[in-house]
């Protein structure tokens, strides 16, 4: 989960990296380190403990420059935070030296194998033996940096990506990749290695993904690709989109009250080109599943992990009321070890914002391990979860560098909506009618979520109330169960506040047991006037409310405008604008997200970058 930024050519290459490291902080801010080489053969490293300015400082006070270089940000796995264990690490030499985002799980064993060799060690982390390795072999077998590393990989066991330099080799950057993602940019006579697009959108937007198992060589003049045996690879090259302002805050305090307020962009992105108001019908990216595979479809499996597992649970309620098809959802880390029952006709739909989430890419292979199509719902075009999957819904968010995902989340629901109309209306359980209704639902979603922004001045009021308790409950039933959840995680994740989501009608089931006059407990209570099904989930979790009085909690309810029984029993009422129960989730959820926003600024929280937590999780 670290960041790592590699850049040969003719810029001033300290001011580039620090740029790209801060851009991608978000993946991991225990400690920073940047290498560099000037044109005199001096290699240099500057390393600091914390966060990224800490670096900035360390450089200020003692300045460094040159042609090409490597960076990291470091979420620890191996080894304690420090400045020691801190990326760059060196070889025994001193001439080589590696940046790694990743776990090597054989490390150990090599460690023992180089220190009877005669190599020392001064950290904790496997980078370091990484370092020493290729070292060695261009040390004691005289073997270039690109040979050497690339008979160093071979014995490395778990997932890595990694970033190499050396003295003796000028102005050439070596990227590695197996597991973790490694994307290359391609200027004018200067290249750039990142583990993620932010960082090289002011630069270039042509770029592309290396595969497991490859291997980039990087000059200023050209970029080579070969596999880990050494065979040459034609890499896909494709163009960035993204505005490179997308990725920077554009006047607000933090990325994630940015990304809060880009959700009607992002939903208008995602439906846009896909939907026809006139009929109704939906349109999906070509993918190599046919209408025949999804008309054969006779059980749907969801496999994600976080907020993206909550979308996954919307995603099954939408799934078996449009579809009829019965649907389950797993985290992703769990389903490859309870040894899933998969068969030809089972569709496995995998969801990831970053399209590189370690647990969610090892589902999808072993479901394609037993035959089974993978549909994914993914926002980076071209990382391992779209390049491996039979088909791909990319969501059109842009980048998200909060930590705490949003946009992403509404992004993955409406992507998830959409294939839910498209799979009905091709099976035959929707009608035309019922689709153009659905259809239009879609097309006055992005309205309503700015309506409710435009609203939301009353939040940041309630979070005053709130933001010195402990302990919160969330509750839903049914589809707004997945928000509570949702909710619950947002507020754990930016404020540190213990928090549960639980299903409205589990309350009697031990839940009650923590009512008393302290606790808020947050109630989503929505309906859809005329859904009876809807009405009814309504009434059975308004007299969960009135059971939570009784008891004398909080009740903070999210209802829908005109609400006329909820809201005179709830303390506090949070309106959101009336729409199908499908989508109401997409609306609920914008609330939660913003109370939990002003409740973690109010306690002082770093928001964007809280603690013990990174952006994309690529390692297990």
């Amino acid at each position: 989960m670290c960041g790592i930024v590699g850049y040969v050519g003719n810029k001033q290459v300290v001011p580039l990296i620090i740029d790209g490291l801060r851009k991608l902080e978000y993946r991991g801010y225990d400690s920073a380190g940047i290498a560099v080489v000037d044109e005199n053969q001096h290699l240099e490293l500057r390393r600091a403990e914390g966060k990224l300015r800490n670096l900035e400082e360390a450089i200020r006070l003692s300045p460094l420059d040159g042609t090409y270089g490597i960076g990291h940000t470091r979420w620890a796995t191996h080894g304690r935070p420090t400045e020691e264990n801190a990326h760059p690490h060196r070889d025994r030499s001193g001439n080589v030296v590696v940046v790694h985002n990743g776990i090597i799980e054989n490390y150990l064993q090599l460690k023992e194998r180089l220190a009877a060799e005669g190599h020392e060690f001064s950290t904790e982390t496997d980078t370091e033996v990484v370092a020493h390795l290729i070292g060695h072999y261009v040390e004691n077998d005289g073997l270039s940096l690109e040979l050497a590393v690339r008979k160093a990989v071979a014995e490395l066991k778990g997932i890595f990506a990694l970033s190499i330099i050396s003295v003796d080799e000028p102005d050439t950057v070596i990227a590695v990749r197996e597991g973790p993602p490694v994307v290359i940019g391609l200027g004018d006579g200067e290249f750039f290695v990142a583990s993620d697009i932010p960082p090289i959108l002011a630069h270039t937007r042509d770029v592309f993904f290396l595969g497991d198992r490859e291997i980039a060589i990087l000059s200023k003049d050209s970029v080579r690709v070969t596999d880990f045996d050494g065979n040459v690879v034609e890499p896909k090259q494709q163009r960035i989109t993204w505005d490179p302002i997308m990725a920077e805050k554009g006047g607000f305090k933090h990325f994630m009250l940015k990304e809060i307020y880009e959700q009607p962009r992002a939903v208008r992105d995602t439906v846009q080109g896909r939907v026809s108001l006139d009929t109704g019908n939906v349109y999906l990216d070509d993918m190599d599943i046919s209408e025949e595979d999804f008309r054969s479809i006779t059980s749907i499996k969801i496999a994600a992990c976080g907020t993206s597992w909550h979308a996954g649970l919307a995603g099954k309620y939408m799934l078996e009321k449009l579809v009829r098809v019965p649907v389950e959802v797993d985290y992703a880390s769990e389903f490859r070890y309870r040894d899933p029952v998969l068969n030809e006709t089972d569709l496995l739909i995998v969801i990831s914002q970053s399209g590189e989430t370690a647990d969610t890419i090892a589902a999808m292979r072993e479901a394609r391990r037993q035959g089974c199509k993978v549909l994914a719902v993914c926002n980076v075009q071209g990382s391992m979860i779209h390049r491996e999957a039979d088909g791909t819904i990319l969501t059109h968010a842009g980048p998200e560098i909060g930590v705490a995902s949003t946009k992403a989340f509404t992004a993955q629901m409406i992507a998830l909506y959409l294939f839910s109309l498209y799979l009905g209306e091709l099976r035959g359980s929707i009608s035309a009618d019922e689709g153009k209704k659905l259809v239009q639902d879609l097309a006055e979603l992005p309205l309503k979520i700015e309506q409710l922004l435009n609203d939301a001045d009353s939040i940041e009021e309630l979070s005053k109330e709130f933001f010195r308790v402990q302990d919160f409950l969330y509750l839903g039933r049914g589809i707004n169960f997945p928000v509570a959840l949702e909710g619950a995680l947002k507020l754990k994740e930016i404020s540190y506040i213990h928090a549960e989501g639980y299903p409205a009608g589990e309350m009697k089931h031990g839940p009650n047991a923590l009512i008393d006059e302290k606790l808020p407990v947050v109630v989503v209570n929505t309906r859809e006037s005329g859904n009876a099904g809807s009405e009814l989930r309504y009434e059975k979790t308004h007299s969960n409310i009135v059971e939570v009085k009784a008891r004398d909690g909080i009740v903070i309810a999210v209802v829908t405008e005109g609400d006329s029984m909820t809201s005179k029993v709830a303390d506090h009422v949070i309106e959101i604008p009336e729409t199908s129960d499908l989508l109401g989730p997409v609306l609920s959820v914008v609330p939660l997200q913003l109370l939990s926003y002003h409740i973690a600024v109010r306690r002082g929280c770093d928001v964007d970058q809280p603690r013990n937590l990174a952006k994309s999780v690529t390692v297990e």
